[in-house]
């Protein structure tokens, strides 16, 4: 069994003793919850005939105690149902999150990658809500129209025909509101997409003046998006609005045959009451769970999602905690596909660095450069071959383990909500003052960030945008030396980089030479490979040439001229 589906099984099979102990809790509430019609049984049968005050009295002390008592187990049984939820965002949360950070390796989109957190969240609120009570009050019907039976056997088939048509009704939302909240959620996926792509490109908008028409394509979503809403809403609404008048009307029938019992002598006065209690009690659970029918199907879609996505990926733990890898790197016939597609984009590629080595990756725009620098540092999965560190497959490593030994600047700089300070130590709350500095000294980057309004505790915002492009990725540089990794790997490391900043990279490349780790820079521009000893030209997805970097670049850059 994939180690996520277990993962939740048995957080879920933990849940058990707690929901067999609000369905016990459940009954004793439902069991008092006849107090009213005993009550109502015994006054207009024995206190009206009697004229007793002192028997008045000592069945309403028992009644209200009965009801306070009642009043206690149901506080509980929400406040039960309320920390379920709670645990169960606090124990499955971690794993959607866990699972929300690894989809878009395998091709999910970053706003569909976040689902998972929201299934949990609307797990939790159906579990906070109303709708579990109704669903745990269900079984416990048939004691109502039990009692009523008891009343008289008419009472009791009309009650009980009262439920069945209420179920009817309940089965009839279930297939008319499934579908339509099915398409409400991928509509409003779809919706907060379109969203968060204007808002990420706002820039882009304004400049060159398409704002509106962005603006058009999301209100042609949002239209769709509020319609299926709408419809699925007067499905669950008007069903909760029948059942509400088919309760009052089958009260209001028991009230009548009882009253023609009562004439006819079969039933007393204070039956009649009794009874219209009973089948109230016995009929509002259903029109409780018809009420919160949405909440109930949005939480059992969430709950199918989560079990197929957690289900869904693999494992990547090791058995064997591995020794820090310290000699060399390979790649032996790497094949490398974009994520949740089969197009291979990297074929076939196989060289070996050792300690030391700083490795140039040139090549045309698509030929796989990046691809390359996503494989190495385990972003991206490959589909045959091996890349080895000191022997291993990255793969078989534990992904903390090897996530210490790796540094890597994306081509996309991307740096969090944070200090800059936590993010050049990649949020390790152990992280000390002298690692984190050496780190931005490695990059040079430590003159700059002092410069700065708050230096190490200057604040970021989102994305980083308190800083150019520039100082963007110069802290991001100093964030993939954190920890003196033995692999370092950079994609186009110089693009945002003025002369002074080429010079910095320089000096952190050899600097990761001289400390004998590994460095890969995937350049357009020459002035990234000053301080490498090797280069791979990729064209077409493959690695045409391999070799000392002034051999391969005077190969690569002479054959334009000669075939002029």
């Amino acid at each position: 069994m994939p180690a996520g589906k277990s993962s939740l099984a048995l957080i879920v099979e933990a849940f058990r003793g707690t929901v067999a102990g609000v369905f016990a809790i459940s009954g004793v509430v439902n069991l008092l919850a006849l107090t009213g019609a005993f009550y109502m049984l015994q006054i207009y049968d024995r206190v009206l005939t009697s004229h007793s005050v002192p028997t008045l009295v000592a069945f309403s002390i028992l009644a209200a105690g009965l009801y306070v008592f009642q009043g206690v187990l149901d506080v509980l049984r929400g406040q039960v149902l309320v920390r379920l939820g709670m645990r169960l965002d606090s124990q499955i949360g971690p794993l959607a999150h866990a699972a929300a950070l690894r989809l878009p390796l395998y091709g999910t989109s970053a706003n569909d990658a976040v689902r998972p957190i929201r299934d949990v969240e609307a797990v939790r609120s159906f579990l906070s809500s109303q709708g579990p009570i109704a669903i745990f009050d269900v079984p416990w019907m048939p004691l109502y129209l039990a009692f009523v039976y008891f009343l008289h056997p008419w009472l009791g088939v009309l009650a009980t025909c009262g439920v069945v048509i209420l179920f009817g009704l309940t089965l009839l939302t279930e297939i008319w509101s499934r579908d339509l909240n099915a398409k409400a959620t991928e509509a409003g996926l779809q919706r907060t997409k379109i969203a968060d792509t204007n808002a990420r490109n706002a820039d882009v908008l304004r400049a060159m003046g398409f704002g509106d028409r962005a603006s058009a394509r999301y209100d042609a979503v949002s239209a769709t998006y509020v319609g299926i809403q709408t419809r699925a809403s007067d499905v669950t609404g008007g069903m909760s609005g029948v059942s509400r008048v088919m309760r009052m009307m089958l009260q209001s029938a028991v009230l009548g045959l009882g009253a023609y019992l009562t004439l006819q002598g079969h039933v007393s006065a204070g039956a009649i009451i009794a009874a219209s209690i009973a089948t109230s009690r016995a009929l509002a659970p259903i029109e409780l769970a018809i009420a919160h029918w949405k909440g109930f199907v949005a939480a059992r879609q969430a709950h199918a999602r989560l079990n197929k996505t957690l289900s869904a990926l693999p494992d990547r733990t090791a058995p064997i905690a591995l020794p820090p890898p310290s000699r060399r790197l390979a790649l032996e016939h790497v094949f490398v596909p974009i994520p949740g597609a089969q197009r291979i984009v990297l074929s076939n590629a196989s060289f070996e660095l050792s300690a030391g080595d700083g490795l140039g990756v040139v090549g045309p725009s698509g030929s796989g450069k990046s691809t390359l620098a996503r494989a190495l540092v385990g972003v991206w999965q490959i589909a045959r071959g091996a890349i080895r560190l000191d022997g291993a497959a990255i793969d078989r490593w534990p992904d903390e383990y090897f996530q210490q030994h790796v540094g890597y600047l994306p081509q996309d700089v991307g740096l969090m909500d944070g200090t800059i300070s936590q993010n050049i130590a990649r949020f390790d709350t152990e992280a000390d003052s002298a690692t984190i500095i050496r780190a931005a000294q490695a990059a040079d980057v430590h003159e700059l960030i002092l410069r700065l309004p708050d230096g190490y505790e200057t604040q970021l915002g989102a994305g980083g945008m308190a800083l150019s492009a520039g100082q963007r990725q110069r802290i991001a540089l100093a964030r993939a030396l954190y920890g003196d990794p033995f692999l370092v790997v950079l994609d186009e490391p110089n693009a945002n980089l003025d002369s002074e900043g080429d010079a910095a990279l320089t000096n952190a490349i050899a600097g990761v030479r001289e400390r004998d780790g590994i460095v890969v820079v995937i350049a357009h521009r020459p002035s990234a490979l000053q301080a490498v000893n090797l280069v791979a030209f990729i064209r077409d997805g493959h690695v045409a040439k391999f070799g000392p970097r002034d051999d391969v670049l005077n190969a690569v850059l002479e054959r334009p001229r000669s075939a002029g």
